[in-house]
Formats: C-alpha cells, structure tokens, sequence
C-alpha cells in the first residue's frame, strides 16, 4: 500500500508506515505543501495513495464525487502526537487493509 500523508499528520508518520513496509510520502517533503485539497485527492487517485489526514474535507470531496478511491484515513484525535497516531493507524491498517486498497 501507499500512503500520501497531508499537512495534519506528522512526518514522523511516514517513517513508521515504511519501516512496516508500506510506501509513505508527506506532502511537505515533496514541496506540495499549499496543494488544493481537490488536487491532493487527484495526485492520489492517479498514483495509487491512500491518503492520511486530519481534514475533514477529503472525506466530503469524495464522497461528493461519488469516486471509490483514493481511500481516505482521517484522524481526528484529541492527542495528535506521532505515538498516538502510529498505535491507531496500526489498528486501522490490520483491520481494514482489504477496505483501503478496494476503496
């Protein structure tokens, strides 16, 4: 799986999600910081990411374009520390991987 983590989610994210073997990318590392969130949902969807964020707009954007991908994780946890994120996305990704790949 890939992951193209928004501006919300911390970067130290993206080495944990590699080090479990997944291909990650924060939108920071690639200069795309101030990317649209319509155009974030397309860099996704064209390169097969699954995309990790704290926004609740990607969810809105797609299901308003009634598209089945990308998939989209939203956190929105009262603790947005790196740690408290690594132990739910963990929890996310063993139990609904066939979920996020389908869309």
């Amino acid at each position: 799986m890939k992951f193209l983590l928004d501006m919300g989610i911390s970067p130290k994210t993206v080495n944990f999600l590699n080090n479990l073997g997944y291909n990650a990318v924060h939108l920071h590392a690639l200069g795309l910081h101030k990317l649209p969130d319509h155009d974030i949902l397309k860099k996704a969807k064209k390169e097969g990411c699954i995309i990790l964020t704290h926004d609740l707009d990607f969810g809105e954007l797609v299901a308003a374009s009634e598209a089945k991908l990308p998939s989209v994780i939203i956190f929105r946890l009262r603790n947005m520390h790196p740690e408290r994120v690594k132990t739910y996305m963990h929890k996310v990704i063993k139990e609904h991987k066939d979920e996020l790949i389908k869309g």
